[in-house]
């Protein structure tokens, strides 16, 4: 298994863009989906209370699914913000999202076990390796937000095991329609429905929602369980501070599920050892128990994501304004823009066929670097790109832009 595993191809193009910095280039780093703490600070209160667990000795080994306090809060933090009611058997705390999404998949899925996946998708594709699931990959398209469309679900749920959904969504940074998500989740209900009766394993949905407090729609979040409540028991819920708090490296995530399922993962997450440092822990508790502290932080990353995100969006539609082969998606909060350079020119007898030809030109003579659609299993070469601005200033982003604008403009068609 360890030989077959494909290695990070967003942190391959993090190491390049290292060396280019290294070698004194002055590069715009749209790779990696995290935040630099000087443009994007930790909210203070979660600092100081990090630091006053600290002080009062809480280095020891948490519980191995979360410590109650944090539990409880996030009982309350889905009640208030969501508008969700889960029991306290449902919750467990883990050391960021992706423990969790590993221990969702070793839970549910055996070998040989359809998992349904959009691609592009972060990570999708590995996890389904790494338990010997079988991949159904769904491709989907700009037109329909870059998720799966009822239809292409229907067509696949009978086979699957795990359905595995994230609003809004890394690599694009758009948010799943209401409607579709609510039609599709009433499918998963009634699949099992079928598979009741028929005495077959039910199916699972995993919707990973860690992106959800960053999107600029500050009405109730969506989830299945709020649009279908039928669907709570087939449901796993992933969420984490590292991107609603800017906390990438503090290492805490919890996943909401039916009391067996959250069992079995804690089981799992037991032995692996996979425990959110317990000063974080007391701390995030606090935190998220603050509504008007989580409110005010929201509202001010809200502010530092549009600005950039609408420096980056504004200046592509720009050139495009000006018959440059580039288009970008209408921002809609997250990190992340999702943007198309056309392939098939060239630059000074330089062709530019494939997304790696285009995304080396970018960096090599332009300073900008991006990642293809294809780190997150897309096959295609289409063009498509995320552009990530969590670890980049406004002034970057425009000084960039001036960079990028004079190589588009040497691209010629033949």
């Amino acid at each position: 298994m360890a030989q077959g595993l494909v290695g990070s191809e967003v942190l391959r193009i993090s190491g390049e863009v290292r060396a280019a910095v290294a070698a004194g280039r002055e590069v715009l780093n749209l790779t990696v989906g995290d935040f630099e703490p000087r443009e994007f600070p930790l909210p203070k209160k979660l600092v100081d209370g990090i630091k006053a667990a600290l002080d009062a000795g809480h280095s020891n080994y948490p519980p191995p699914n979360g410590i109650l306090e944090l539990r409880k809060a996030i009982v309350a933090f889905y009640q208030r913000e969501l508008q969700l009611e889960y029991p306290l058997e449902s919750v467990i705390v883990a050391g960021g999202a992706r423990p969790l999404i590993y221990a969702a998949f070793k839970t549910l899925v055996d070998e040989g076990d359809g998992v349904v996946f959009p691609v592009p998708s972060w990570n999708n594709n590995h996890y389904v390796y790494m338990c010997g699931g079988r991949g159904i990959p769904l491709e989907v398209k700009r037109e329909h937000q870059f998720h799966p469309t009822p239809e292409q679900v229907a067509a696949v749920l009978p086979g699957a095991r795990l359905l595995s959904l994230s609003s809004p969504l890394n690599p694009t940074g758009t948010s799943m329609k209401p409607e579709v998500l609510a039609a599709i989740s009433q499918m998963v209900v009634d699949e099992n429905r079928r598979r009741e009766q028929a005495g077959e394993r039910p199916l699972f949905m995993m919707f990973d929602q860690v992106y959800w407090a960053t999107s600029f729609d500050s009405g109730l979040p969506v989830s299945p369980p709020s649009l279908v409540p039928e669907s709570a028991p087939y449901t796993v819920l992933i969420d984490a501070i590292s991107k609603s708090l800017a906390a990438t490296g503090l290492r805490v995530g919890w996943a909401l599920a039916h009391p067996a399922v959250t069992a079995r993962m804690s089981d799992l997450l037991g032995h692996v050892g996979a425990w959110a440092p317990k000063p974080e822990q007391v701390a995030t508790a606090a935190f998220i128990a603050d509504a008007a502290a989580f409110h005010e932080f929201r509202g001010q990353m809200a502010v530092r994501l549009r600005a950039r995100l609408r420096a980056l969006y504004d200046g592509l539609a720009r050139m495009r304004a000006r018959g440059l082969p580039v288009e970008a998606v209408e921002p809609e909060g997250t990190l992340y823009l999702s943007v198309r350079f056309a392939l098939g020119g060239n630059v000074r007898g330089r062709p530019l066929q494939t997304n790696e030809d285009m995304r080396k030109l970018l960096l090599e003579e332009a300073g900008v670097a991006v990642v293809p659609f294809q780190a997150f299993a897309l096959p295609h070469e289409d063009g498509w790109f995320r552009l990530s601005v969590g670890a980049v200033s406004v002034a970057d982003i425009e000084h960039g832009l001036e960079r990028l604008e004079r190589v588009l403009s040497g691209v010629t068609s033949r």
